[in-house]
């Protein structure tokens, strides 16, 4: 067993002064080192245009723009570099898990992946110039894996695959753009279908009024369904699958027969993090593990969350954040079975050649 952490970041702010904080505490972070030596092996292939980036960014999500900037000046980085860590668009991202279930008021989710990319970031924004205030775990610092906004909107995505890439946003970009800018399921959707796909995934949104869709997106093409569980392969895009589907169908059908015993958010997180359920991952070494099971409850705007297995959840009061209320705690811990070393807590997280 191996001891992590995630921090917690609170602000309350423009998006500039949020991206100018963040590239503060970023500057001499492991992080940004293990990212440093991941480049020396595997130079990165990044030919866009910046004006092309922040056309592209700024028609869903402006604020996200103005942060990206602040990262720019705090890191004293050239803007091609910031847009090729944080910016989202056109880039490479590798595959995944990951478990969803929603149930009456709540959204719980398995984030399964790679312990080398995870930044161990728990963030709270309010931001005072645009954009919806968000509570949820960072993925590539600016993007969202999971989340919910200050409407009630709750987001989280599953893999599907990499193949014939598009030119468009990568998953946790999307789940960033979703939260900042949809105040509920509908709009959403919208956006899912409007927004330029990079790579196939399925988004999974809910709110307040209890509607769950699954949205199947790839650069081809987007359906939209309505569904209280998803895995990791499509259902209406049968076309887009992988061909080894076991694992998935395996984690749907374990949700499905346990449902029965479900009666509350707490039993459903239970369900999904405890180990012994059939949901949650130990394939840390095939990018997915599961690192942290997140739930979302709309209706009384409150967050739970956990690293690792058979992890009692925290608990965050979002409605009371949002007034004004600061969190006390500075950090999240947990404990993952795997040596794998994590990116924000070891110098050692990268990976060269073909690892």
């Amino acid at each position: 067993m191996q001891q992590i952490h995630s921090n917690i970041l609170q602000f309350r702010g423009t998006h500039y002064d949020f991206g100018y904080m963040q590239g503060e505490e970023l500057r001499d972070s492991l992080t940004v080192k293990n990212r440093e030596k991941q480049w020396r092996v595997r130079k990165p292939r990044f030919t866009v245009e910046e004006q092309e980036v922040k056309d592209s960014i700024t028609r869903f999500a402006p604020g996200v723009w103005d942060e990206l900037l602040g990262l720019r000046d705090a890191l004293d980085w050239p803007m091609e570099r910031v847009m090729m860590e944080f910016g989202g668009y056109r880039i490479d991202y590798k595959r995944s898990g990951c478990s969803i279930m929603t149930g009456e008021g709540y959204m719980i989710r398995n984030y399964d992946y790679m312990p080398k990319t995870y930044e161990g970031r728990y963030s709270l924004f309010q931001p005072t110039d645009q954009g919806y205030a968000i509570i949820g775990p960072t993925q590539r610092i600016t993007g969202r894996m999971d989340g919910m906004n200050e409407k009630g909107l709750v987001m989280g995505y599953n893999f599907m695959h990499r193949k014939r890439p598009g030119d468009g946003f990568i998953c946790c970009m999307i789940g960033r753009m979703i939260l900042e800018a949809c105040a509920n399921v509908e709009e959403a959707v919208e956006m899912l279908k409007d927004i330029p796909h990079r790579h196939s995934f399925s988004y999974t949104v809910f709110d307040n009024s209890g509607k769950t869709y699954v949205v199947e997106a790839s650069p081809r093409g987007v359906e939209v369904r309505e569904s209280d569980v998803c895995t990791n392969h499509f259902e209406i895009l049968t076309k887009e699958n992988r061909h080894h589907l076991v694992d998935s169908m395996k984690r749907m059908d374990a949700i499905k027969s346990n449902r029965p015993s479900i009666e509350s958010a707490y039993d459903a997180f239970r369900m999904m993090n405890d180990t012994d359920k059939g949901v949650f991952s130990k394939l840390y070494s095939n990018w997915a593990g599961t690192i942290h099971t997140a739930g979302y409850l709309p209706k009384e705007m409150k967050a739970l969350f956990a690293l690792g297995g058979d992890q009692e959840p925290v608990e965050f009061d979002f409605s009371k954040w949002l007034a004004g209320e600061d969190l006390t705690e500075a950090r999240i811990n947990g404990e993952v079975d795997t040596e794998i070393p994590f990116a924000h807590m070891s110098d050692q997280a990268y990976w060269s050649g073909k690892k």
